[in-house]
């Protein structure tokens, strides 16, 4: 990372000594004539340009690098269809509170016309104004002198609470203007580091007294606890924190998708098993305080809501509209979820009750277990594999498949940021592009599990995957069609209709980029030597695993309540 810059540069060269600056290291991108400056300017740096095959793909690896990391992720594309081309996976990242940044070039200021579609090449009416829905901001550059400064802002707002996608689009021709003199901007804030440890502590908050004595004194008189962990609590490193604040209460802890790995799968309280399964489900109606830690009780995990509210609940969220817009809460302390839980615990007086917990906890665990196993025996054996053959330090990326469900709810994830799971927006052909950047991220051996369908949304980047140089284990599992879709179908008592698809010789289409591919009847012990075999290779590979799996209980069509 340089300190000291140039006297005048470019406009392309003062965006990239910004990007060092933010301690990017990796960024993802696709060519086009009007960001080609920016290309010169990286070849001239110490930052990793990785090329991909589409726009959707250098979104959906920065978001899949910033996932498995913490740190910044970083999507160059080019003006109009190439904007546009990210805007499915920024929304992705929205709804996942992912860090990108995502820049694009925009028309030049000398043939933009304000208001005016001029028909220049690329142009868009108001590219900026696509990216606002899918964004924590969007911003247009107005002059090369800006380039810096709106960097190193956009990188600040992407990595700062509640952390999310921002978009920064800049007109082709200042990126070969001349930019002199600093940013005004103060430096980025510290990122988190490649090992994707907990970011440091934010500032403890300023709270008021009066909500720190009531919600010690909520959780003090409860009898019957709930602890629900969200994406806010996993991204802000509270684990350790939500677990001796659980462990005081003898309360269980029930984690959200995005919460998934906050508490390893042995701490006493971690409850084992999506929120959406009855036996969790028993304990969320038993409750009679909830603390919701970094979450906003969305419908994936709520059922749409058609869970009750419980009869007191407490939220640490950092936004307090947030907080509030789908279960009031009683009390709603705003703030880091780390931060403020570092002020609240100490003030909580240990209790008894924990074996009993540890009993019921148990018990569910087995309920589980045995249900699933009844219900789709390869979805069992699935992640059955999974858990015995991973290290804990590998990770896991899922598109909206069928296995991709089961392991999203059902893999005991063994640590933060070990799984990447899209259902903050639910984009299909999202694990094997986002699980480029998890595999470039170097925190662990990547695995990427897919369906047939939603790899072809972008199976050319298996070209990415040779060129990168990418240690990436892809398991696709073949059902011959969208097989959530089919079974939606069918429990409609219609037949299968559009959903069935032509697919091509997997193994010979890996073959023919030079990725080694294995066809596996089943998840059986010939996949399980498969898997170990492959993970433990510093080369990608493919196995092709014919089978059709029923999606869980709990999805949305199988959910128990209903309105």
């Amino acid at each position: 990372m340089t300190d000291t810059l140039a006297t005048t540069v470019t406009g392309a060269t003062r965006l990239v000594e910004m990007l060092d600056r933010l301690g990017v290291e990796l960024v993802f991108g696709l060519p086009g004539v009007h960001n080609l400056p920016i290309w010169k300017a990286l070849s001239e740096s110490d930052i990793r340009l990785v090329g991909v095959r589409h726009e959707q793909t250098a979104a959906y690896a920065a978001d899949g690098y910033a996932r498995a990391t913490g740190r910044l992720g970083v999507a160059l594309v080019t003006t109009g269809p190439g904007a546009a081309n990210t805007l499915g996976a920024t929304g992705e990242a929205m709804a996942a509170g992912s860090s990108i940044l995502v820049i694009a070039t925009d028309v030049s200021t000398a043939l933009r016309r304000e208001g005016v579609y001029r028909g220049t090449l690329h142009e868009t009416r108001d590219q900026a104004a696509m990216f606002r829905p899918v964004t924590k901001d969007a911003l247009l550059v107005g002059n090369a002198d800006e380039i810096g400064d709106a960097v190193l802002t956009a990188g600040a707002a992407a990595v700062s609470a509640p952390t999310g996608p921002v978009y920064m689009g800049i007109p082709t021709n200042l990126l070969s203007q001349s930019v002199t003199g600093e940013p005004a901007s103060p430096a980025a804030p510290a990122l988190s580091p490649a090992t994707a440890s907990p970011p440091a502590p934010a500032a403890a908050p300023s709270l008021p007294p009066a909500l720190i004595e009531r919600t010690c004194e909520l959780l003090a008189g409860a009898e019957r606890p709930l602890i629900w962990a969200g994406g806010g609590a996993l991204r802000s490193g509270a684990g350790p924190v939500v677990g001796e604040l659980a462990l005081k209460l003898a309360a269980p802890v029930v984690t959200t998708y995005m919460g998934r790995g906050l508490l390893a799968p042995d701490h006493p309280c971690a409850v084992p098993g999506p929120a959406a399964a009855r036996e969790i489900g028993d304990l969320w109606d038993e409750a009679d305080v909830v603390l919701g830690i970094g979450t906003d009780f969305d419908g994936t995990n709520t059922q749409n809501w058609q869970m009750p509210a419980p009869p007191a609940l407490i939220s640490i969220n950092v936004d307090e509209a947030d907080a509030n817009k789908s279960y009031p809460s009683d009390v709603t302390l705003v703030g880091d979820a780390r931060a403020v839980l570092e002020v609240v615990v100490p003030r909580v007086a240990a209790r008894d009750g924990l074996p009993e917990l540890q009993r019921r906890l148990a018990s569910i665990g087995a309920a589980v277990s045995a249900w699933v196993k009844d219900d789709d025996e390869q979805a069992s054996a699935l992640l059955d594999i999974v858990h015995r053959t991973l290290p804990p330090e590998a990770i896991v990326v899922t598109d909206m498949c069928i296995p991709g469900y089961w392991l999203g709810g059902y893999w005991q994830v063994p640590r933060p940021r070990k799984l990447g799971y899209p259902l903050g927006w639910g984009t299909l052909g999202f694990g094997f592009p986002a699980s480029l950047g998890a595999g470039l991220a170097g925190v662990g051996p990547t695995v990427c599990v897919t369906g047939d369908g939603g790899f072809m949304y972008a199976c050319g980047e298996l070209a990415t995957v040779v060129e990168a140089g990418i240690p990436l284990t892809i398991v696709l599992v073949e059902d011959g069609g969208y097989g959530m879709l089919r079974f939606d179908q069918v429990l409609a008592g219609e037949e299968p209709f559009g959903v069935d698809l032509v697919q091509p010789d997997f193994a010979a289409l890996a073959a023919s980029f030079g990725v080694p591919a294995t066809t596996i009847d089943g998840f059986g012990p010939e996949f399980e030597r498969a898997l170990i075999r492959s993970v433990a290779n510093d080369s990608p590979e493919m196995l092709i695993v014919r089978a059709s799996l029923k999606p869980p209980p709990t999805t949305s069509p199988r959910w128990y309540r209903r309105a």
